[in-house]
């Protein structure tokens, strides 16, 4: 089997095992595939090598399908690790990670305020408009209210869902970089819409035949991405201010249920 080796000198300790981790919880009977640890060590992840082949809208709708099956095999609470995984988790590109706490909670609000956009949201603060941190601060406490909470189980995440993590290969899509933990399913969602993803619509259409969405999700989507995009802030600046603010205006009000 061909191989890839990622190694990076400024690499995180336990940074690669943590990837390791999250790729074998992600790899469910059904669920997406997840590209095959080859080895790990302290420096340096080997994995099989990918041929990518164009998507196809047959193959965006199987990925829908297979996404909500791994989504349903669940985790132990809201910010759950990968099982097994003790250490720290990681969340942005392997040249720059940012620390993602695995605290663990019981309703999805509390855990994404306290451990995701509250956290993130500090880091990226000196970079908004005093208008987007009352905007955040809002946020923050709807979601801490438990306004966001909807019943739903913690769903098994990739957690960094954005298109580039998504192979189309020959034998369909295959996910890797996670940063996976236990979260809202409509998260890993939000994240494929957040850059943009070859035939989401078909995606979307696979996801719900196997696991419909609640109504009023797209309107949810932004809420959703505010992590993501906060992070971006801190990664790369202020050119993505705009855009986050945006999504900050867009989540500081009452949700629909």
């Amino acid at each position: 089997m061909a191989a890839f080796v990622k190694r990076h000198p400024a690499a995180p300790a336990e940074f690669f095992a943590c990837e390791a981790a999250g790729l074998r919880w992600l790899a469910v009977p059904d669920g997406v595939p997840c590209v095959r640890v080859l080895d790990v060590d302290a420096s340096s992840l080997t994995l099989e090598r990918l041929d990518p082949v164009p998507p196809t809208r047959a193959e965006a709708r199987r990925f829908g399908e297979r996404l909500a099956v791994t989504h349903s095999a669940g985790a132990a609470a809201f910010g759950a690790a990968p099982e097994g995984w003790a250490g720290p988790g990681f969340f942005g590109s392997l040249s720059d990670p940012l620390p993602m706490s695995f605290a663990e909670h019981d309703v999805w609000g509390a855990f994404y305020a306290q451990e995701r956009i509250g956290p993130m949201g500090e880091r990226a603060r000196p970079r908004l408009s005093p208008r987007a941190r009352a905007d955040l601060d809002t946020v923050i406490a709807r979601c801490e209210a438990g306004d966001v909470d909807d019943g739903a189980p913690a769903a098994r995440l990739h957690g960094d869902l954005w298109s580039g993590n998504v192979m189309w290969t020959d034998r369909g899509v295959v996910l890797i970089d996670p940063a996976a933990h236990g979260g809202h399913h409509e998260t890993d969602l939000a994240m494929l819409a957040l850059f943009g993803c070859p035939f989401l619509d078909e995606i979307i259409a696979g996801y719900q035949g196997v696991r419909p969405l609640r109504k009023g999700w797209r309107e949810r989507t932004a809420l959703h991405q505010l992590y993501p995009l906060l992070a971006h802030v801190v990664l790369f600046g202020g050119g993505y201010a705009d855009r986050t603010e945006r999504a900050l205006a867009a989540t500081s009000h009452p949700y629909r249920r």
